[in-house]
């Protein structure tokens, strides 16, 4: 596991601004929760957390029920490939999310990228994937386009948003 740095999180909620009060957040690759946790405690309305790692799971349901948060959140235990293919567990659709998936899973970006394609995204949805900042994501799918890249050390924050013609949703 590899958690977000508190300066990459404090640089990605300042990058969603005003996006996060009474949103629907979707944390892919959630870890411990530390990211939809704290958009939680910056106004989120609901955030759903997938993590594959029981353990992680475990801490986060902790973490959730000290901060008074549980009723706020849905914990998907399981690959974030088995959540996008199981529509009836979502939550959403969701207007942020958020993906931090293992640097080395090359397919991973693109399977969070297809997301869009399955009806999972508010229509003005904003997905950002934390990767290397050596990475090079693809500019475009066929439904959403990469606004910008923030790099931060070794670690880049890549803004995707859907295009103007509205087949994201």
């Amino acid at each position: 596991m590899r958690p977000t740095s508190d300066k990459v999180r404090e640089a990605l909620f300042s990058i969603l601004g005003t996006r996060i009060p009474g949103s629907r957040f979707l944390d892919l690759y959630a870890g411990t929760g530390a990211v939809g946790i704290e958009a939680l405690s910056r106004g989120a309305r609901f955030v759903t957390f997938v993590e594959s790692e029981p353990k992680a799971v475990q801490i986060m349901r902790k973490n959730l029920t000290a901060c008074g948060m549980l009723d706020q959140a849905q914990l998907r235990v399981g690959t974030t490939q088995t959540f996008l293919q199981q529509s009836q567990s979502w939550n959403g659709p969701y207007d942020v999310v958020f993906a931090d998936p293992p640097y080395a899973d090359e397919g991973a970006v693109e399977l969070v990228l297809g997301s869009w394609r399955l009806g999972l995204l508010a229509s003005e949805a904003v997905m950002i994937i934390e990767q290397d900042a050596r990475v090079e994501p693809p500019i475009a799918t066929d439904r959403a386009r990469l606004m910008r890249r923030y790099a931060y050390g070794d670690t880049a924050l890549f803004l995707y948003r859907p295009l103007p013609n509205g087949s994201a949703s």
